[in-house]
C-alpha cells in the first residue's frame, strides 16, 4: 500500500458492512462513520505505526469514545511481535485497532474500551529476585561499557575472583566463601567461558574469566547507592 487511500476503501466498506455512513477527511479526523442517532466512529488511518499516530488518535478521543487506528498489516519475521505490542498499547490508552492486508481484506484486533491489564505475578516476583540478587547498582541508569550487569553476572565474577586468589577450588568452598549458594552450577554451566572443570567438584580459572575481572571490575563489588 502506497497512499492512506488505499487503507481508506476497504476501512469504509467494513463499517458500511455494518450500517454506518461514512465519509472521508471531516474537520481533523481521517474517516468518521455515523449510524442512526448512535455516537461517531472515528478512524486514523497511517501506512505505518507511529508515535504521531497514537498522539492523533488519543486526541481524538476529545470527540468520541469509539476511536480506532488503521495501518496495513505488517508481514515478516518481526510481524507477530509488533501486532502484539501495538495491540497491547491500543488497549492501554483505549483505542481499536484495525489491520488492512494488501488484498483489501479488514481485520479487527480489538474494539475501543476501558483496559485493566492482569498482573504478572510470575513475572513480578522474578523482577524483584533479580532486584534483590543484584549488588549495588552497576548499571546506574544504562549498560556499562560492556554490557547490561545482571545479579548472576555479579555471582560469577564473585566465584571468579576466589579462584583468582586461591586457585583451583571445590564448588561447596566458593559458595560459601563468597556467599553464592549456586557458585557450582554457575561454574559447572559455565556461561561466560571463565571456569575449567579440574576434576569432579573442583573448577580453575581461564584466561577468558581473568580478562572477565578485568573488563567487569567495578561490576560486581556492591557500591552505595546514590
Amino acid at each position: 500500500m502506497k497512499r492512506e487511500s488505499d487503507l481508506y476503501r476497504p476501512v469504509k466498506r467494513l463499517l458500511q458492512a455494518q450500517g454506518y455512513a461514512v465519509k472521508g477527511e471531516v474537520g481533523n479526523a481521517d474517516l468518521v462513520a455515523r449510524r442512526g442517532e448512535e455516537a461517531p466512529v472515528i478512524v486514523e488511518l497511517k501506512l505505518r505505526i507511529t508515535l504521531t499516530l497514537f498522539h492523533q488518535a488519543v486526541a481524538r478521543q476529545a470527540l468520541a469514545d469509539l476511536v480506532y487506528i488503521a495501518v496495513p498489516r505488517p508481514t515478516g519475521p518481526q510481524a507477530r511481535r509488533a501486532l502484539k505490542d501495538n495491540l497491547a498499547l491500543c488497549r492501554r490508552l483505549g483505542l481499536g485497532f484495525i489491520t488492512v492486508r494488501a488484498d483489501g481484506v479488514t481485520e479487527v484486533l480489538c474494539d475501543p474500551g476501558p483496559y485493566a491489564p492482569r498482573k504478572n505475578r510470575k513475572g513480578q516476583a522474578k523482577l524483584l529476585r533479580e532486584f534483590d540478587r543484584l549488588r549495588g547498582d552497576p548499571n546506574d541508569g544504562g549498560a556499562t561499557r560492556h554490557g547490561i550487569v545482571t545479579g548472576y553476572r555479579q555471582d560469577a565474577l564473585r566465584c571468579a575472583a576466589y579462584l583468582a586468589e586461591h586457585g583451583a577450588s571445590k564448588g561447596a568452598v566458593v559458595a560459601r566463601a563468597v556467599s553464592v549458594k549456586p557458585a557450582t552450577r554457575i561454574m559447572a554451566d559455565n556461561h561466560y567461558g571463565w571456569f575449567a572443570r579440574v576434576e569432579k567438584g573442583i573448577y580453575a580459572l581461564t584466561d577468558d574469566g581473568r580478562a572477565g575481572l578485568v573488563h567487569w571490575a567495578d561490576s560486581w563489588e556492591e557500591a552505595p547507592e546514590n
